[in-house]
């Protein structure tokens, strides 16, 4: 390996974090890459990096720009439109793939690749920051001090502050059903039919299913056959997320998405640093086996988008030093659950619940 590592994306809010951490962290300074060629330009100078700009609707050019790189992280959402494209190219060109995503159909598409990433030698790995790292490590600890675990339930506390990026994306996958694993299957359910506490730290918060992406990559991690995931909200946040969950189809007509994507541009491109000093994102994870015994823990970390950045670097470093399993992987299941007590300001507790939980085939009855 020539231990080149190129962000995609790179120019964004959360790219632009990665690539400084990258620059401190990497043997060699990150190849710092996206659509706009001034804003490439800029961010190279700014890291003395190299820049380059391109788009990813032309298989021989995305070919060229990928020859002599050894790790590709994909900054650049809507996921589910640039993953595709990315990971093909990462195919022709034994290119290893890692992205920031935390949209589910993304993982979907990711998945597809398993085989020929396997026969090629290369890892696709997407979700390598917070949105899978922090989970799927929690996951995957809970499921390791509960061995006949049967139901995983994840929550996450109600992040106070969201980039424009991550906007457009929550924006753009709308859905009037949320995805939860049942028996191994991808089930949709209605919007609030599964509302759960969690203890995130300050007594017992009622929660929301959503669909994330630990459905599906939670599943590859601990085996674990029936998933649900939550996010925190009070009872205006749980009253709003019903009105948009009926209004979810009318909000993928395109012209309902063209004044979407306008007023996300509005929206601030990321919280300030000092801002991100004082926040934390704070997770749950609970496993439960058939007899209603349960494990809990807790998840602690800095702020969302400081996290990403350490975690995706930190993998990229791993992966282009030769650390990593061909074919569709999840953080856990190759860097194991302890992967982020590393990472500064992680946390973790294991809690012990005050009575007995229910059975995910007992709340969907």
């Amino acid at each position: 390996m020539r231990g080149m590592i190129l962000i995609y994306g790179a120019t964004g809010f959360t790219g632009r974090l990665l690539a400084e951490r990258l620059k401190k962290k990497a043997r060699h300074a990150p190849i710092v890459a996206g659509r706009t060629a001034h804003l490439v330009q800029a961010l190279a100078n700014r890291l003395n990096a190299a820049g380059r700009t391109f788009t990813l609707d032309e298989p021989d050019t995305l070919d060229k720009e990928l020859a002599d790189v050894d790790v590709v992280v994909n900054a650049a959402g809507p996921f589910t439109q640039t993953a595709g494209p990315l990971i093909e190219a990462c195919l022709r060109t034994r290119t290893h793939y890692l992205d920031i995503s935390g949209e589910l159909p993304a993982f979907q598409t990711a998945h597809g690749y398993h085989e020929i990433a396997l026969t090629s030698g290369i890892m696709i790995m997407p979700g390598v920051g917070l949105g899978v790292v922090a989970s799927d490590c929690l996951a995957t600890h809970v499921a390791a001090k509960c061995p006949h675990a049967k139901y995983l339930r994840i929550g996450l506390l109600q992040p106070h502050t969201i980039s424009r990026g991550s906007l457009r994306a929550v924006l753009g996958m709308a859905q009037s059903n949320v995805k939860v694993r049942r028996n191994g299957a991808l089930l949709s359910i209605p919007i609030g039919r599964l509302q759960r506490s969690f203890d995130y730290g300050d007594g017992e918060r009622m929660s929301v299913a959503v669909s994330w992406a630990d459905v599906f990559t939670a599943y590859f991690s601990t085996g674990i056959p029936n998933i649900e995931t939550y996010v925190e909200a009070n009872l205006m946040l749980r009253a709003v997320y019903q009105i948009t969950a009926g209004t979810a189809d009318l909000m993928q007509v395109e012209l309902i998405q063209r004044w979407l994507s306008i007023a996300a541009a509005a929206w601030p491109e990321g919280p300030p640093s000092a801002q991100r000093r004082q926040g934390k994102c704070v997770l749950v994870a609970e496993a439960e086996d058939g007899w209603r015994r349960s494990v809990c823990s807790r998840l602690e970390t800095n702020d969302g988008y400081d996290f990403t950045a350490e975690a995706a670097a930190e993998i990229a470093r791993r992966v282009v030093s030769g650390n990593f399993c061909a074919g569709f992987q999840t953080p856990a299941k190759v860097y194991g659950a302890d992967l982020i007590l590393g990472f500064e300001g992680v946390r973790r507790k294991d809690l012990h619940r005050p009575f007995p939980t229910m059975p995910l085939d007992r709340l969907l009855a």
